[in-house]
């Protein structure tokens, strides 16, 4: 039905329709499910992020390298205590980012969207945005469809794995997903949603992947955090007529180059970046003592 996101833009506007009801009737053909199954099977998806996105929040998760225990129970602590610099709801979708990326490292179930090292961006955006625009769970499931399609999208164009493009493909088609299903539930237009797709994988062009003895915890939970908080900043400047200068598709393919020119050492091999700074290579040495 459609290739890329000029395609799917243009469904939805030749139909006057929202990107996820476009994603949906694709769905339907590909899988031969009716839509009603489709959508079910997106909240049960919901359910397990809301899960992972709470778990850690009052309970410290032993995680396998134990790099970022506990993160996630501070930062949800100092949101409620009133006093922070960027208010509540940026601290909570930070603190619900880091709690998925706490639950995976502690080989917990979460929702890979799209990877596992991203898993934290979309859950904790959609639960936040589900509570500060009071949304039913049929505007959260047309969330979760535009942010599969934006998705899906990116994963036929170019790469959503960080040993292929780095983290700017992992975690910033990511927040790219989520930046996009916000301004649909929000209420903006399917040009707003691409806009806002754009800008977010723009805002993250050349991020490495350089996880610190090859475990996804660090840096990988706090650009989590980061690019949840990027997703929401991108769905604001697009619902405030802002458009990204460079078209959704186009970003992509830059996007997919610049993860083709980073040298594989920066790619999740965990042979640059912070990985083999001092403190880094110490880290990996003492784990792998500890495993011998």
């Amino acid at each position: 039905m459609y290739h890329n996101g000029s395609e799917l833009l243009a469904l939805a506007q030749e139909k006057h329709c929202p990107i996820s009801e476009i994603v949906l009737e694709n769905e339907a053909q590909v899988s031969g499910l009716p839509k009603s199954k489709i959508k079910e099977n997106l909240l049960t998806h919901y359910h397990v992020m809301q899960a992972s996105a709470t778990k850690a929040l009052s309970t410290e998760l032993p995680t396998v390298g134990n790099l970022i225990k506990g993160d996630s129970k501070r930062v949800f602590d100092y949101a409620k205590k009133g006093n922070s610099l960027c208010g509540e709801l940026i601290n909570l979708l930070m603190a619900r980012a880091l709690s998925c990326l706490e639950v995976n490292a502690s080989m917990g179930r979460v929702c890979a969207a799209p990877t596992a090292g991203s898993c934290g961006i979309l859950p904790a955006v959609l639960m936040t945005m589900a509570e500060r625009l009071n949304l039913s769970d049929e505007e959260i499931v047309h969330g979760m469809l535009t942010a599969s399609g934006i998705g899906a999208v990116i994963t036929r164009n170019a790469t959503v794995a960080g040993a292929e493009g780095g983290c700017q493909a992992e975690c910033g088609a990511a927040a790219s997903m989520a930046a996009g299903a916000v301004v649909e539930v929000a209420g903006g237009t399917p040009e707003q949603v691409f806009h806002a797709a754009a800008i977010a994988i723009k805002n993250i062009m050349g991020l490495v992947c350089d996880p610190v003895a090859g475990l996804v915890e660090s840096p990988c939970a706090k650009r989590n955090a980061s690019q949840a908080v990027n997703a929401v900043i991108c769905a604001d400047l697009a619902l405030a007529g802002v458009k990204s200068v460079i078209p959704f598709d186009e970003v992509v393919q830059a996007m997919y180059k610049v993860g083709h020119m980073l040298p594989y050492q920066l790619r999740e091999t965990a042979l640059g970046g912070v990985a083999v700074t001092e403190t880094g290579l110490k880290i990996a040495e003492a784990l792998h003592a500890k495993k011998s």
